[in-house]
């Protein structure tokens, strides 16, 4: 279970990194993989701690939290040899906290990298916000002419969950 940090992927702990609650977090299963221990260990060793953990470094997910987070990345139903009790999530500062409890070079090395995902991210969200002001800034230096290449633009922009999803199949005419 031991991986060489160096070797981990940034793409691996971006794609570990959840929005729940309005947070960015990680799942406790994904951390302990990253820090080389095992899920109930560290769970263990949180529960040692808690002191260290207040709410805004970490909580546990509820159960419908859990069904749409098996839902999006496929994990297994309980009963199936899969987890018998609600994950926890811990949040970017819950990270390095892990990591001084772990107290190991793995850990350590694990949650620089982490740290280095959650800063990507952050600079990500603030290179669209800033892109988006600046396309509002030219649309009102523009007339009407620019306007169907300004709502395209913000089109691609918007989160998918703004979209309006089509519905796929077939209707009957009574149901529509």
């Amino acid at each position: 279970m031991t991986e060489d940090v160096s070797l981990i992927p940034s793409e691996r702990i971006e794609k570990s990194i959840y929005l729940i609650r309005g947070e960015k977090v990680m799942l406790d299963s994904d951390l302990a993989s990253l820090f080389g221990v095992e899920t109930k260990n560290l769970n263990k060793a949180v529960k040692r701690n808690l002191a260290r953990f207040p709410a805004e470094f970490m909580f546990q997910l509820n159960y419908q939290e859990v069904a749409a987070l098996r839902f999006q990345i496929g994990t297994a139903k309980d009963g199936r040899g899969g987890r018998r009790t609600m994950p926890y999530v811990f949040t970017e500062h819950g990270t390095i906290m892990l990591a001084t409890i772990l107290n190991s070079s793995v850990a350590v090395k694990a949650s620089i990298q982490i740290i280095k995902a959650y800063v990507n991210l952050r600079q990500l969200l603030s290179t669209h916000k800033d892109l988006a002001r600046k396309i509002e800034s030219l649309e009102s230096k523009y007339d009407t002419q620019f306007k169907v290449v300004f709502d395209a633009i913000r089109e691609l922009m918007a989160p998918a969950a703004d979209k309006k999803k089509k519905k796929i199949g077939f209707c009957r005419k009574d149901e529509d």
